[in-house]
């Protein structure tokens, strides 16, 4: 991919920013110039396809320790089923409790779910230092439609997980 971004640039972004504009953006569908933007900062890519250590480092922008995508969610997860989050050498594991994201408001705007990735196969896998934080939006309309158990409101398509890849 062309890097279209200037020197210097460094992508910081806040959870609220990473929630109410970036993935809000790309739920909405918003026009096709902002959308190529939007692209160039965070790529969309399954990154279930990949081991983390596979994970084509030439679609991140400057940051060499944390990575973002933009992950289409599959048909059976928009339907209300469960991810499937394996790999051809492990898993994504949740840790936790899922967290809320606030606005400056203080108003929850998201919910953030963060994993840690594992070598070889549940129960059994190894614990690796590989980390994942997954955002999902819950605003209006476009809440979690993996909590009201809707997927029909929107297509397919427009329906996407964020995710901001650790490499520690």
């Amino acid at each position: 991919m062309e890097n279209y971004l200037t020197p210097g640039y460094r992508f910081y972004p806040t959870e609220e920013e990473l929630v109410q504009f970036y993935l809000q953006k790309k739920l909405d569908g918003m026009k096709a110039d902002l959308n190529q933007l939007l692209d160039r900062v965070i790529p969309t890519l399954d990154i279930y396809e990949f081991n983390p250590w596979d994970l084509p480092r030439e679609l991140c922008q400057g940051d060499t320790e944390q990575w973002f995508f933009f992950i289409p969610k599959k048909e059976s997860e928009a339907r209300g089923g469960r991810p499937r989050r394996l790999t051809t050498f492990g898993y994504w594991k949740a840790t936790g409790s899922p967290g809320w994201v606030y606005s400056s408001s203080n108003r929850i705007v998201g919910l953030k779910r963060t994993m840690v990735f594992y070598e070889g196969r549940a129960p059994n896998g190894s614990k690796t230092d590989w980390k994942m934080n997954e955002y999902k939006v819950l605003d209006g309309v476009l809440a979690d439609h993996d909590l009201c158990n809707d997927s029909s409101m929107i297509p397919q398509v427009q329906i996407w997980n964020y995710t901001r890849i650790l490499v520690l």
